[in-house]
């Protein structure tokens, strides 16, 4: 009698294959979501089941390929299809992300990383492997910010998404760092205040200042007046490469290192340690990847390995990396600081919180 196959080994392969297939199918996901948003579609669908026919009549859409659109949706697990009423569609609380009326919207953030502007430069991402150049200034004759201050509507759109992606940063850092020690925080980099906001928010011995470009602090005016803060907070305008301003003893920097080669980081965290007051302290909200890939490890499974990809859009798009505790401690050592201590920020995965002070 023939051996009957191994099962465990068919089931390992077809997950694989599974895989590999899942993966390629990404890129078609991600504009999937763009169309979303684009269309509105979570906004019109809402809660309760809606019509396919009555949301393409909403958009000016052909009945049939909004139906098709919303069964992808549901199919990526985003709306759900009715079983007593086909064709009628629901939101998922995932799907709910994508509406910009929901207070934890990530509309814009969709639409700033399904952007040309971001996908184009990934169709060379292997020239950028091989040379280790920027595949972004290649495609656009130009660097990723400066072209971002050229088209001021795409530069409005990345201030949104930022403000979206720091939202749940701003929810967890307040609670999750000993801010009573200090008394002025300078966020370097700090958009539209986002993030700042929550920390005065929640201290209110503390002052603040937002450090960031003319164009990055075009939306913190109404952050800062929304949460009552004017008073407590000022605006400069300026660059980091040059200097940060002096006057706080803590300098807060969220997602700006990564942005940058090891060189910049450097300048960045030098001009920190300059106007660093005895006592005083680098605080520095960044993922921190682990010295070898461990795909057993829970903070490597759980983001479905976006960390490592934000590397990879590092590398195409501005010529940043994320870093390991090791790349942290060099180039902080390099900036006449020492890193203390690195603490996960585990309500707001996958960052940490890394501590470096003056020499």
């Amino acid at each position: 009698m023939a051996n009957m196959p191994d099962t465990d080994v068919r089931a390992a392969g077809t997950a694989d294959r599974d895989l590999i297939v899942r993966l390629a199918f990404g890129s078609m996901a991600a504009q999937t979501l763009r169309a979303a948003v684009r269309l509105r579609v979570l906004e019109l669908v809402g809660d309760t089941p809606r019509p396919a026919a009555e949301v393409a009549v909403a958009v000016g859409a052909e009945r049939q390929s909004m139906t098709r659109l919303l069964r992808a949706l549901a199919g990526l697990g985003l709306l759900a299809e009715s079983e007593s009423a086909p064709d009628s569609f629901s939101a998922t609380p995932a799907g709910a992300l994508l509406d910009p009326g929901h207070p934890d919207s990530l509309t814009s953030f969709v639409r700033m990383f399904t952007e040309p502007a971001i996908v184009r430069a990934w169709e060379q991402l292997d020239g950028s492997v091989r040379t280790g150049e920027i595949a972004f200034d290649t495609v656009f004759g130009t660097d990723f910010f400066s072209h971002l201050g050229q088209h001021p509507e795409l530069s409005a759109e990345f201030n949104a998404a930022m403000s979206q992606a720091v939202a749940e940063t701003a929810a967890a850092l307040p609670y999750a760092f000993d801010f009573g020690r200090f008394t002025r925080v300078t966020d370097v980099g700090g958009g539209d205040g986002t993030l700042l906001a929550a920390v005065l928010d929640a201290h209110p011995h503390l002052t603040g200042v937002v450090l960031d470009t003319a164009q990055g602090l075009a939306e913190a005016p109404r952050t800062l007046e929304r949460h009552g803060l004017s008073d407590r907070c000022s605006l400069v305008a300026g660059d980091f490469f040059r200097a940060v301003p002096e006057g706080s003893d803590l300098y807060l920097m969220k997602s700006i290192l990564h942005d940058w080669t090891d060189d910049r980081a450097v300048t960045i965290l030098r001009h920190c340690r300059e106007v660093l007051p005895p006592g005083g302290l680098v605080l520095i909200v960044e993922p921190v990847l682990p010295e070898v890939v461990d795909t057993r490890a829970e903070s490597d499974v759980t983001d479905g390995g976006v960390t490592y990809l934000s590397d990879l859009n590092m590398l195409v798009n501005v010529g940043g990396r994320e870093r390991t505790r090791r790349d942290f401690e060099e180039v902080c050592r390099r900036a006449g600081l020492s890193l203390t201590s690195v603490t996960p920020l585990t309500e707001a995965a996958p960052f940490s919180l890394i501590e470096a002070v003056a020499d």
